[in-house]
């Protein structure tokens, strides 16, 4: 039924919260944070890894914009575990963005089941990341040999859910429709966005949170695709 198999890849393919919460133990401690009061590194991420969920949902939306998101997500987290302006550590954000990108975890068996797809169907990424850290995350984990096209959001200037995007996305790869198919783990941004779009799409939900009905397919595990495609 398919020949193209797009993909999102935070949250997808590559494990944000785990690279990220790895990060931000590091910098809890190159920053000495529980000297400024943070005594929990655990809520410290917590409180980030909330505040950054919500950015990234207005980010999708065109609410908001990259320089908002990245000024916003740290000072507001400082901030809210009672950290005062003046004291929020200037360069966290940029040490983040920094060493971030080159974490190298991955979903369990995304090698396995790319490979296994690759030999299927022309795969294909679309990412609403930003160009500098979605093409190191993809350097550096060895992804870039899976997909035939790489649109970063960020470059060509359209946001998921816009159907614009996923237009594009199609055109890149010459695929149509009927013939193609998105996987993603954001609701609004890659399953809503795909198929208001008229594509199918399927909800990757590692977290098994309650599947909504409007939603046809889910899975919890990327090898599952290896039974289902």
């Amino acid at each position: 039924m398919y020949k193209h198999i797009f993909f999102d890849l935070d949250h997808t393919i590559w494990d944000f919260d785990r690279n990220a919460e790895e990060t931000l133990y590091e910098l809890y401690h190159v920053y000495k944070l529980k000297s400024l009061g943070l005594h929990s590194a655990e809520l410290f991420i917590q409180t980030y890894t909330d505040n950054n969920h919500r950015l990234w949902s207005d980010y999708h939306l065109g609410l908001i914009t990259k320089d908002h998101l990245r000024q916003t997500r740290f000072s507001k987290t400082f901030i809210d575990l009672g950290l005062a302006p003046e004291a929020i550590p200037a360069n966290f954000e940029d040490d983040y963005v920094r060493i971030c990108p080159t974490k190298t975890n991955l979903f369990p068996q995304a090698h396995e089941t790319l490979a296994y797809l690759q030999s299927k169907y022309k795969l294909h990424l679309i990412s609403n990341g930003f160009k500098e850290s979605t093409e190191l995350k993809i350097a550096t984990t060895g992804l870039a040999g899976y997909f035939d096209i790489i649109i970063i959001s960020e470059i060509i200037g359209i946001n998921k859910p816009d159907k614009a995007i996923f237009d594009y996305a199609l055109n890149s790869a010459k695929a149509e429709k009927h013939e193609s198919l998105m996987i993603g783990d954001s609701l609004s941004a890659d399953v809503y966005g795909a198929l208001a779009f008229g594509m199918d799409a399927i909800y990757f939900n590692p977290t098994n949170k309650e599947k909504p009905a409007d939603v046809p397919r889910q899975i919890s595990n990327l090898n599952e695709l290896m039974n289902l495609l």
